[in-house]
């Protein structure tokens, strides 16, 4: 693949699999990742073949954060633009209709952790470690924080902010960054058989209830509670629920045909 920032690959049992791919550098981001990685979620996001997508890093670390060759001589207005560019991947996953599983190995730091938390699924080997590194440059993870927070709470949130400290991976189990631990030598395995195992669900039911959940988060209890029961009232509109419901009385797998 020479110089591909990234690389990508579809199986048969519908699950796609995007590798960042600058090892050398830790899988840092610079601009030309960024912008290939949030392509290319949309892509695979309306790719046929793919139910379910797995991200992860080539070598020996997920993702170190941004690369900070490109942090030079730029204007407030620049450094706007950039941060934002270099960030869309963690939006644009919110965004998608189908499930992204981080899979991660060594470290995955400032952007990097940004990313895991953004992920809607994250599994990782036994040697993984992360944290919001930034503040120990004299900057900051004001945008990985974000997700981050969602997921552990403001107080633990402030403290990964604030000191900065990689933290292992049964903490950030704990923590709920991270839904599974395996050890390192079986992550590309169980990532994949996961992954696979989800694939098998009506993707109608998985694209509807992730699109739901993110549209609802910011709402007050009563009215999560209106939007997600009008999705599952859309649901049960479908014929893929209709199927899953017959094949469910006739003891057989469902054929789903998305619609």
């Amino acid at each position: 693949m020479g110089d591909a920032h990234l690389i990508t690959a579809v199986g048969d049992r519908y699950v796609g699999t995007i590798t960042l791919n600058r090892p050398e550098h830790l899988n840092t981001f610079n601009s030309r990742l960024a912008a290939e990685l949030t392509a290319v979620l949309q892509q695979m996001d309306e790719d046929q073949r793919v139910r379910v997508i797995i991200l992860k890093g080539a070598g020996r670390a997920f993702c170190a954060g941004i690369d900070i060759n490109e942090l030079a001589d730029k204007t407030t207005m620049e450094y706007r633009a950039w941060i934002e560019h270099m960030e869309q991947p963690l939006v644009t996953v919110a965004t998608m209709k189908k499930p992204v599983i981080a899979q991660v190995q060594g470290v995955a730091a400032a952007n990097g952790m940004g990313l895991v938390a953004a992920a809607d699924l994250a599994i990782a080997a036994d040697n993984a470690k992360m944290g919001l590194t930034a503040i120990n440059v004299g900057l900051n993870c004001v945008g990985p924080i974000i997700p981050v927070a969602r997921c552990v709470g403001r107080k633990k949130a402030l403290e990964l902010l604030l000191f900065g400290d990689l933290i292992k991976a049964p903490e950030a189990q704990a923590l709920g960054l991270i839904n599974r631990i395996v050890d390192k030598d079986e992550l590309d395995r169980e990532a994949l058989a996961w992954a696979e195992d989800l694939a098998k669900r009506s993707p109608l039911a998985i694209q509807i209830a992730k699109k739901a959940f993110y549209a609802s988060e910011d709402l007050d209890y009563r009215h999560q509670f209106d939007l997600m029961n009008e999705a599952f009232a859309r649901l049960c509109s479908t014929s893929d629920a209709k199927e899953g419901v017959r094949a469910f009385f006739e003891k057989r797998n469902p054929v789903w045909q998305e619609r």
